[in-house]
């Protein structure tokens, strides 16, 4: 299978510790270069950061334990615009009790905007925890609800 496995910040801190779990979990090494699918991505991450997308189309490829999928699989039901609390998105999967291990698995995706964990807000709806930096999520939703210029 081949796709999207990783779309990051380059600033994130944890970025190496991404990519070094990436690698085990697909028994590869990461390497420099070009891949069929980077055109088709930047062409519908323009057209998100106009605005006029809300939703993407790309193979992905999501390594990881069966509660992380279930999780990850959780967050691209989120309608763009739209927010979910940590709990909610627990209750949605099944586990109303795994709040923790919602939010430790929102902070495991390695695919940033595609898999939206952006849309996922505290329970009192305060933007907590997101791994590119809360100034980034405030204006990824932002993008989405329309309620700023979309980035040029």
């Amino acid at each position: 299978k081949q796709g999207i496995c990783l779309l990051e910040f380059t600033d994130r801190r944890m970025l190496e510790t991404q990519i070094n779990r990436l690698q085990k979990h697909l028994n590869a090494k990461a390497l420099p270069g070009d891949s069929r699918f980077f055109p088709l991505l930047e062409g519908q991450l323009e057209s998100y950061f106009a605005g006029k997308r809300t939703e993407f189309d790309l193979p992905l490829i999501t390594p990881g334990t069966e509660f992380q999928q279930k999780v990850w699989a959780a967050l691209q039901t989120i309608p763009c615009g739209a927010t979910r609390s940590y709990s909610e998105q627990a209750e949605i999967i099944g586990q109303p009790t795994a709040v923790r291990a919602v939010a430790r698995a929102n902070g495991d995706n390695r695919i940033a905007i595609l898999i939206p964990c952006h849309r996922v807000i505290g329970a009192d709806g305060t933007l907590t925890g997101y791994g590119g930096g809360l100034w980034r999520k405030k204006r990824l939703l932002e993008i989405e609800q329309g309620t700023n210029a979309p980035v040029k």
